[in-house]
């Protein structure tokens, strides 16, 4: 089976940097029924970033108005899944080298049973030049550029 690419939207806030903080939203969130394919969380200065990979956008950001957590704009990036191997990665950072787009981050990790998944972000000019290069599978519903 090979590789499974979609766009997907994401959203971040700024936060105190302080034990519990993340818990607490994500723990709202979830009292709020919002499932999230995608976390990430780190440290800017003396505040942190967390970013939200939701399933359903539209849940989200009502979730968030509800929660009056102040949120960026929402921004575009790609999921991935697929087969856990050597390389698999790499595989896709060489597309996109070839087309000449830099990868802004990337999280990855392996997933167990045989397979992995990726966040991947480019800048928003190069989105569409990514999503060919990828073999982007459409949008989900969730999704928009």
């Amino acid at each position: 089976m090979g590789d499974s690419v979609r766009r997907v939207d994401y959203f971040y806030a700024v936060t105190p940097n302080k034990p519990g903080e993340a818990a607490r939203i994500l723990g709202a969130l979830a009292q709020e029924g919002v499932n999230l394919i995608g976390f990430s969380g780190f440290p800017q200065g003396k505040r942190a970033q967390l970013d939200f990979i939701p399933s359903d956008s539209a849940a989200f950001l009502q979730a968030a108005k509800r929660l009056k957590l102040k949120l960026s704009r929402k921004k575009t990036g790609f999921a991935i899944e697929g087969d856990d191997r050597p390389g698999a990665l790499a595989e896709l950072a060489t597309k996109l080298a070839g087309a000449k787009i830099n990868i802004t981050a990337v999280d990855a990790v392996c997933a167990g049973g045989g397979r992995y998944g990726a966040l991947l972000w480019v800048k928003s000019a190069d989105l569409r030049k990514a999503a060919k290069k990828l073999g982007a599978g459409g949008q989900t519903a969730a999704a928009g550029a």
